[in-house]
C-alpha cells in the first residue's frame, strides 16, 4: 500500500534539474563539462540588492510581514508595474510569493478545480502541466511548430477550448524557445479567451529579456477587457539575478488576488521577510546593470545563433527572448532522452531533453554560460552531430 496520494505519486519530476544534478556530479568527479542546462543567470546578484538585504538584517527586521508582502515592496511592484508595463494594479491586487513557480502554483489553486481544463501551448515550462494536475484540473497540450515560431494561434486555441476550458497559459518570452508574442497575437488569443470568460495566466519573468527590437507586451495591458480575466505573474529571479531569494508576483484581479492571500496565509506566509527588502532595493536601483548583462546575453545568443546554423541535421528558430535555444534534432531520428545522455557522456556537453517541454525531437540549450563555456560546447556538440 501506498501513503502517497495517486494525484502526486503520477508526477514526473523536473528534468532540468536532474541533468543539472548530472553535469554537477560529472564536474565533481573531475571531468570538463560544458553545461547547457541552466536556467538561471550566471550573473551574482548585484551588490546594492545584497547590502539592502544585509541592512535589513542588521536592522531586525527579521519578522512576520503580511502574508502578500511588505506594503512597501507591493507598492514598488504597483509603481513598477505601471511604469514598465502600462498596468495599473493597486497594492492590494499583489501577492508577493516564494519565486514565480509559487505564485503560478498560487493563481492556479486559486482558480481552477477537478473537472477544469488548461490549455497549454507546447513546448511548455516543464512545471506548467504537473502544477495544473496537483490542482485537479487537466492540461490540454496544443502543439505548436517551429515553423510559427512555437507559437500558440488563436485558431489552435478556438479549436481546442470547450465548455470546461478555465485558462490558457501565455508565457511570454517564453522558456524553453525564446519565443515572444507580438501584440497583435495576443489580442487575437485574448479576443477568444474574452469571449468565453476564459482567463489567461501571463507568465512574464523573462520580461527583461528580449533583443533587436523586439517589444514584450504585457497581455493585460492591451485593453480593460483582458486586464479584467488576466492573471500577470513576475518576479526577480531572472533580471535581478536572483534565483535563490525566491521573490515573485502575482497582480490580479481583486477577486482572485484576495483568494491567492488566503492561499499563502495558510501555506507559506510571507516570503522572506530581509529578502522583501532587497526586492525593493532592485526595483529602486540603478537599471545600467541590467541592461549590461542583458546585452551580454544579446552577445552569446547572437554567437550561438551563428554556430548552430552552420551545423548539419539540426534546425533553430532565433530566441526574440529569455535565455535559450530550443534545437529541432528530428532530422537526426534520435529521441531526446536518448540524444542528451550520449551527448553528456561521450562528449561532457549538457542540455535538457525536449520531451520535458512536450516536444521529444528537441533539446534546449541555454545561453546562461560565458562564452567561452558556449564556444567549447559548441564545437563537442557539432562533432557529435557530425557522428550521427
Amino acid at each position: 500500500m501506498s501513503f502517497v496520494a495517486d494525484h502526486i505519486a503520477n508526477l514526473s519530476p523536473s528534468m532540468t534539474l536532474a541533468i543539472t544534478s548530472q553535469a554537477a556530479k560529472l564536474k565533481a568527479e573531475g571531468h570538463d563539462v560544458c553545461s547547457f542546462g541552466a536556467g538561471e543567470p550566471d550573473f551574482d546578484t548585484p551588490d546594492y540588492i545584497k547590502e539592502a538585504a544585509m541592512r535589513a538584517l542588521a536592522e531586525g527586521k527579521t519578522k512576520y510581514t503580511a502574508s502578500n508582502g511588505l506594503p512597501d515592496l507591493r507598492k514598488a511592484i504597483s509603481a513598477k508595474l505601471l511604469v514598465d508595463n502600462s498596468l495599473e494594479y493597486g497594492p492590494d491586487q499583489i501577492c508577493v510569493s516564494c519565486g514565480a513557480k509559487h505564485a503560478i502554483f498560487n493563481a492556479l489553486l486559486a482558480t481552477c478545480a477537478p473537472g477544469d481544463e488548461v490549455v497549454i501551448p507546447a513546448p511548455y515550462w516543464t512545471s506548467y502541466p504537473e502544477m495544473v494536475r496537483i490542482v485537479g484540473a487537466t492540461p490540454i497540450i496544443v502543439e505548436t511548430s517551429r515553423e510559427n515560431g512555437w507559437k500558440i494561434t488563436a485558431e489552435q486555441f478556438e479549436e481546442v477550448m470547450s465548455p470546461a476550458t478555465k485558462m490558457i497559459i501565455i508565457n511570454s518570452p517564453g522558456n524553453p524557445t525564446g519565443a515572444v508574442y507580438t501584440r497583435e497575437e495576443l489580442e487575437a488569443i485574448g479576443e477568444v479567451a474574452a469571449s468565453e470568460d476564459i482567463l489567461i495566466l501571463s507568465d512574464e519573468i523573462y520580461e527583461k529579456m528580449v533583443y533587436d527590437e523586439t517589444e514584450h507586451v504585457s497581455t493585460a495591458s492591451i485593453n480593460d477587457e483582458l486586464r479584467g480575466i488576466t492573471i500577470t505573474v513576475n518576479g526577480f529571479s531572472k533580471a535581478y539575478s536572483m534565483t535563490g531569494w525566491r521573490l515573485g508576483y502575482t497582480a490580479a484581479p481583486e477577486e482572485i488576488a484576495t483568494a491567492i492571500d488566503t492561499i499563502q496565509s495558510h501555506s507559506t506566509s510571507n516570503p522572506t521577510t530581509f529578502a522583501q527588502y532587497g526586492g525593493i532595493a532592485a526595483l529602486e536601483g540603478d537599471p545600467q546593470l541590467l541592461i549590461d548583462m542583458v546585452g551580454e546575453f544579446d552577445v552569446r545568443r547572437q554567437f550561438m545563433l551563428k554556430r548552430l546554423s552552420g551545423i548539419n541535421n539540426i534546425n533553430v528558430v532565433e530566441p526574440k527572448g529569455a535565455f535559450y535555444f530550443l534545437i529541432d534534432i528530428e532530422p537526426m531520428l534520435i529521441k531526446s532522452v536518448n540524444f542528451a545522455e550520449k551527448l553528456l557522456s561521450r562528449m561532457r556537453v549538457a542540455v535538457v531533453p525536449g520531451v520535458a517541454f512536450g516536444a521529444e525531437y528537441t533539446v534546449r540549450m541555454s545561453y546562461a554560460a560565458g562564452l567561452d563555456v558556449i564556444a567549447e560546447g559548441l564545437e563537442r556538440f557539432e562533432e557529435f552531430c557530425r557522428q550521427h
